[in-house]
């Protein structure tokens, strides 16, 4: 498997061409929507959100709208985002800042480490988080049925989601729609809401 070079190619390839991105602006409000009413419903507040691998920042102004009050930091491996964005430098692998923040989003970056990295990625998480994460990553089973392969990047490590699951259900109990919450912090949810 290539390992993939997160530059200006890669990323005028997959977000900033219409043709051949993978995500849209659009799509990431909605996420950002999603993310927000599941956590307000949930009645965890969110003041601060950890973008671990933002990217070009899609979230950022689709977090502004959804959850206004809320200080938003993103964090990047890639040297070319880092110096056109000015995010900070890190890997959610290590990262590890002064504070938890409220939320922790994981957008499609596990896939891109190896299983020891992803790992330690996902044990990372509960750090970085004070009450939630959103984790969504390309799965084996997303790779069959569910991506458009024209537009994804195959240099990836394919794995069933069970595998991240499983590491995941170790320190959050599970919301929905990629919403975890951390083992120590309650939420009332009714039963029917349960997943």
């Amino acid at each position: 498997m290539a390992k993939t070079s997160f530059d200006a190619a890669y990323f005028r390839k997959y977000y900033f061409n219409t043709g051949t991105r993978v995500t849209s602006p659009a799509e990431m409000r909605g996420r950002a929507q999603l993310i927000a009413a599941i956590l307000r419903h949930a009645n965890i507040p969110v003041r601060s959100i950890l973008d671990a691998g933002c990217g070009i920042g899609l979230l950022r102004k689709a977090f502004v709208a959804a959850i206004p009050r809320a200080r938003y930091t993103g964090l990047e491996n890639s040297e070319y985002l880092c110096t056109r964005y000015k995010w900070i430098k890190g890997s959610v692998t290590d990262f590890a800042p002064h504070s938890p923040s409220d939320l922790v989003v994981c957008y499609d970056v596990l896939q891109y480490l190896d299983d020891r990295d992803a790992s330690r990625a996902i044990v990372n998480l509960a750090r970085l988080s004070r009450a939630a994460v959103y984790v969504s990553a390309l799965t084996r089973e997303d790779w069959r049925e569910n991506c458009d392969r024209a537009r994804t990047d195959r240099a990836v490590h394919l794995r069933p989601g069970d595998w991240y699951r499983r590491r995941l259900q170790k320190r959050f109990n599970y919301l929905g729609f990629g919403v975890w919450l951390r083992k120590d912090v309650s939420a009332i949810l009714w039963d029917l809401e349960r997943p």
